[in-house]
């Protein structure tokens, strides 16, 4: 892991069930904490970076909003997301990190023949689908990665031992740990 943000997020999704820092100024256990931080990161990326801050904020609400809505009452110990970030007027880190049940086990539901991590990943960012069937939902990885893409952003996502990294393109390759949950990595 590159910064302090990185690994803190890491270290807080790896760590084991009993030793997760929930006293952490960064764990949000519930939607309502996530979303009052939220805000307060929106006002702050508009003071700093106007011209970034609708899709940055956009990206950042989808990949939330996907951890809660698809680890409702199945997070695998520690319910919630941890979130940080950190702006200046050149840079943009922002961290999310859930303990849930990771893209696989979400999208397996609802497309069985998905086989591994990396096409979880690759179908969760590329096609639309929900692992909350039989809602009409689905856009919400596949348009991250376009926002990625059109704002040269660059997003590190791990789920599983899948690591896919976007920003021109997209390389889903094999990740050396297993990551149970989901981790994103944003920067600007």
């Amino acid at each position: 892991m590159e910064n302090s943000q990185e690994k803190l997020a890491y270290e807080w999704v790896t760590v084991e069930a009993g030793n997760v820092d929930i006293a952490s100024e960064f764990y949000c256990a519930t939607r309502d904490v996530f979303e009052a931080r939220f805000g307060r990161m929106i006002r702050e990326l508009f003071e700093k970076r106007e011209n970034d801050a609708s899709i940055v904020s956009a990206v950042v609400g989808e990949i939330a909003n996907n951890s809660f809505d698809h680890n409702l009452g199945n997070w695998r110990d520690v319910p919630g997301i941890l979130f940080s970030y950190f702006f200046s007027e050149d840079k943009i880190e922002i961290v999310l990190a859930d303990r849930g049940r990771g893209i696989f086990s979400t999208l397996k539901k609802v497309k069985p023949e998905i086989k591994n991590d990396q096409e979880a990943l690759m179908t969760a960012f590329t096609e639309r689908i929900s692992g909350r069937a039989p809602e009409k939902r689905g856009n919400g990885l596949k348009f991250v990665r376009e926002n990625v893409q059109s704002k040269k952003m660059h997003l590190s996502f791990y789920s599983g031992n899948a690591k896919a990294e976007l920003n021109d393109e997209m390389k889903i390759e094999e990740n050396l740990e297993n990551i149970e949950g989901c981790l994103a990595i944003i920067t600007l």
